[in-house]
């Protein structure tokens, strides 16, 4: 079933260790422990472009937006914090965007429940 990009990114960051979705700055927005956002849908933000924005780890907004600032940009209000935009509305590669998404996690959760993408599967 396909159910669109928010769908697709929704499983993504609710399959992920004690993480939950509600409402941030209007729109739909995934925490760690109901405290530590990690994703947010982006689909509103001046620039009528679909996108999300993630937490990144150290470094990683800067390589992948000067390799390829066609599917990712620095978003605005996070962006000086590392956070790593990413566009939606581009041909996307699932599977990059499941890593994207697990390195913002990680970058936010506890170590511990970081531990669990280790261990699992």
């Amino acid at each position: 079933m396909n159910d669109g990009p928010l769908g697709r990114l929704r499983r993504l960051c609710l399959a992920l260790p004690e993480t939950n979705e509600r409402m941030s700055h209007g729109e739909p927005a995934w925490f760690v422990r109901d405290k530590k956002l990690f994703v947010m849908y982006a689909d509103h933000h001046h620039d009528d472009r679909l996108a999300f924005w993630c937490a990144a780890p150290q470094g990683a907004q800067e390589e992948l937006v000067s390799s390829d600032a066609a599917r990712f940009f620095r978003p605005p209000y996070v962006g000086h914090r590392g956070w790593l935009g990413v566009y939606l509305d581009v041909e996307v590669d699932w599977q990059e965007i499941a890593e994207l998404v697990n390195d913002a996690y990680r970058a936010v959760a506890p170590k511990t429940l970081a531990a669990r993408l280790d261990t699992a599967g």
